[in-house]
C-alpha cells in the first residue's frame, strides 16, 4: 500500500524505532527519550513529558501496529473494503509516531545546548530566507497559534529548491503530506496534550517558552545532510 510504504520509508530516513511482529510485519516501537522527563523544566514540565511520551506516543504506536496487522489480514483475504477503511487509521497513528519521534529530537535540556541559536549554514539560511532568527520564531509562533484544533507547525527544507519553509499540518499529518520534497527540521506539537497541564489553553505562552529548549543542533545536522555544499558566509561555525 502506498500510504504504508510512505510512512515506513520516512521512518527509516528519520531513524525511528522498529520491532518485528507476527508474520514478519515491520512494526513500530516506542523510542527512548535522550533525556529525563524533567530535563526540560521549567519550559515543559516532567508531568507533561511523561504523559506525552508514555501514553500519547505509545497509543499511536499501539494503534498503528494493530491496524497494520489488520491490513495484512484484509489484503490476504482480498477484503478491499476493510483495506480502504484502514487507511485513515494508518495515516493518523503512523503520522503520530513519525511526528513525535522528530519532536523529541527537536528538544534538548538547556545544559545540553537547548535554546542555543543555530550557527553555521542553517543560521545563514534562516537569515537569508526569513531575515533573522527572531523573525522566523515570530512566524512559527503566529502560524502555530493559528492552527485550528490540533496539529503541528514545522520548519522544513524543500530539498529540491534548497529553500526553508514554514508549514502547518492538521492532526497528525507529517510534513511530507504538504510536499514530497519537504524535509522536517523542526516540528512543534500544538495539540493540547503537549501543553495543557502546564499552560492551560494559552497556546501562545507554550510556543514562546518551547524555544528555550529547542535543539538547533539537531536541526542543523538535518539541514547539512541535505545541503552539504552550503557555505555559511558571515556565520560562526
Amino acid at each position: 500500500m502506498a500510504l504504508r510504504t510512505l510512512i515506513t520509508r520516512k521512518s527509516h530516513e528519520l531513524g525511528l524505532g522498529f520491532s518485528q511482529s507476527v508474520r514478519g510485519l515491520q512494526t513500530f516501537s516506542l523510542p527512548d527519550l535522550p533525556y529525563d522527563y524533567g530535563a526540560l523544566e521549567p519550559a515543559i514540565s516532567s508531568e507533561i513529558m511523561k504523559l506525552h511520551h508514555q501514553k500519547h506516543h505509545q497509543t499511536y504506536i499501539t494503534n498503528y501496529n494493530k491496524a497494520l496487522e489488520q491490513l495484512h489480514e484484509a489484503m490476504e483475504k482480498g477484503d478491499s473494503s476493510t483495506v480502504v477503511k484502514l487507511q485513515g487509521t494508518i495515516k493518523f497513528n503512523g503520522g503520530g509516531h513519525v511526528n513525535h519521534s522528530i519532536f523529541w529530537k527537536n528538544l534538548a535540556p538547556v545544559h545540553e545546548g537547548g535554546g542555543e541559536p543555530p550557527k553555521g549554514s542553517l543560521g545563514w539560511a534562516i537569515d537569508t530566507h526569513f531575515g533573522s532568527l527572531e523573525a522566523l520564531i515570530a512566524k512559527m509562533n503566529s502560524e502555530g497559534a493559528a492552527v485550528q484544533g490540533s496539529g503541528w507547525v514545522w520548519l522544513g527544507l524543500d530539498k529540491e529548491l534548497k529553500k526553508l519553509v514554514v508549514e502547518t499540518t492538521g492532526n497528525q499529518d507529517p510534513l511530507v503530506t504538504k510536499g514530497p520534497n519537504l524535509v522536517p527540521l523542526l516540528g512543534i506539537d500544538v495539540w493540547e496534550h503537549a501543553y495543557y497541564l502546564q499552560y492551560k489553553n494559552v497556546r501562545p505562552d507554550y510556543l514562546k517558552n518551547v524555544w528555550k529548549v529547542m535543539n538547533w543542533k539537531y536541526a542543523s545536522e538535518e539541514y547539512e545532510k541535505e545541503c552539504p555544499s552550503t557555505t555559511a558566509s558571515g556565520r560562526g561555525a
